[in-house]
């Protein structure tokens, strides 16, 4: 089976660069979406509406699941804030002086977060084409548990992912970007 992994669209947070997890914002616009996307045959999303949005906008004539599990990452008190806003924030700093291991103060810890998403995407496969249309850092942590390396190094663009074949619950192939030049 096909899986198919993407990022969803544009939000005010995202252009903005804040910490934008369990804030459920809209999409500001679509322009991040116009790329080829492959066909699936179901689409599994995150309950926020960006992630709805955006399934809606790349797959219109396909049922959409919904997946709690694979929601973004509760940044707790870090939520809806940007560098600038956290940068004298002393929790803030021994945060990201721990390559972001420590868990989000009154938020979920990273290794919670990554089994969550893990168990989610487990859960939602079946032997058809899937897209996955969730959080950067959702397909960061399924990315890292299939592939390996460091969960940065999946980071991808609003609207890109990755596409690669499983079958019986195993990787055929190596993965490959999408959605973005």
């Amino acid at each position: 089976m096909k899986i198919i992994l993407i990022r969803h669209g544009m939000t005010e947070g995202n252009l903005k660069r804040r910490y934008i997890g369990t804030t459920d914002e809209d999409l500001i616009n679509t322009d991040c979406l116009k790329g080829d996307y492959p066909k699936c045959e179901r689409v599994v999303v995150s309950p926020l509406k960006r992630c709805i949005q955006t399934a809606e906008f790349i797959y219109p004539n396909v049922d959409i699941e919904i997946c709690d599990k694979l929601k973004e990452c509760d940044f707790g008190d870090f939520e809806n804030k940007s560098y600038e806003d956290l940068k004298d924030n002393p929790d803030y700093q021994k945060w990201l002086d721990s390559n972001g291991e420590l868990p989000f103060p009154n938020g979920e810890t990273h290794e919670d977060f990554k089994n969550r998403c893990k168990d989610g995407f487990f859960e939602s496969l079946t032997e058809r084409d899937t897209a996955f249309v969730i959080h950067g850092g959702s397909i960061m942590a399924i990315m890292q548990k299939l592939f390996g390396g460091n969960f940065y190094d999946y980071q991808v663009k609003n609207g890109c992912g990755y596409e690669f074949e499983m079958r019986n619950g195993e990787i055929v192939d190596d993965y490959s970007p999408i959605g973005c030049s």
